[in-house]
């Protein structure tokens, strides 16, 4: 069955990052912000970490937002459905400057744009822990804009997360493909390698691999972006 779609993951795929970096520029920015409105920074740490582990263990009845604002009121109560745009301020504002900590690889746009001259589908398979906003600004990091892409995920509508393979079903009833007309491209062997479970071809991309299980890799087809760029070449 020939290839019809191809998903990309975003961070460490088209968006050369170090995720630790990123993951404590994002956390303290956020607690900055919060901390504006009296938020203490312990509480809300634990808040985002725990809103964001109940995204990761979502299991459909509820979008990763509303399952996120759900931990965050459980745990420093209602008033924080008030200072919501304590979020959205950070997200316009310092948000912004994160860029400046993170790589940049020309060759991420170049290999979408090839994607999109060969008639397929190019999809955003980045996993939906962050709204529309931020999604869109990472993109746009990359060299690239909303307007590249069929379907991007974000957590406003989507009802898993990686590495559930619910995920990229959910994508796939969306593209109305199935997983054999679909190739997954990203640097996480465990949350984008899982769409081989499903059919889907795979592409492991090894400049910011993520392996933390140390999972055995050799059977996917890997590489950096010119390799990547080859593969998708030969796509029929």
């Amino acid at each position: 069955m020939s290839i019809k779609a191809v998903l990309f993951d975003l961070d460490g795929t088209l968006l050369p990052m170090d995720q630790e970096i990123f993951i404590r520029a994002y956390i303290g920015g956020l607690l900055n912000a919060s901390a504006k409105r009296g938020y203490g920074a312990k509480e809300m740490s634990e808040a985002i970490m725990t809103g964001t582990a109940a995204m990761v263990k979502n299991r459909g009845e509820l979008t990763n937002e509303e399952v996120f604002w759900q931990t965050m009121q459980h745990l420093l109560g209602d008033r924080i459905l008030s200072d919501t745009d304590i979020f959205d301020e950070f997200y316009a504002t310092e948000f912004q400057k994160i860029a400046n900590l993170l790589g940049y690889e020309p060759k991420s746009a170049e290999a979408v744009r090839l994607v999109k001259s060969k008639g397929l589908v190019p999809v955003l398979a980045t996993n939906p822990l962050f709204p529309t906003v931020a999604t869109e600004s990472r993109m746009r990091w990359a060299g690239l804009e909303p307007s590249d892409f069929r379907l991007f995920t974000t957590f406003e509508t989507s009802h898993y997360c990686k590495p559930n393979p619910e995920y990229y079903r959910e994508i796939l009833k969306a593209l109305r493909l199935s997983a054999e007309e679909c190739l997954m491209i990203g640097n996480d062997a465990e949350e984008d390698m899982i769409a081989a479970t499903l059919g889907m071809k795979v592409f492991l991309l090894t400049p910011c691999l993520i392996n933390k299980s140390g999972a055995d890799i050799s059977a996917y087809p890997s590489g950096g972006f010119d390799e990547l760029i080859e593969f998708i070449n030969c796509i029929n």
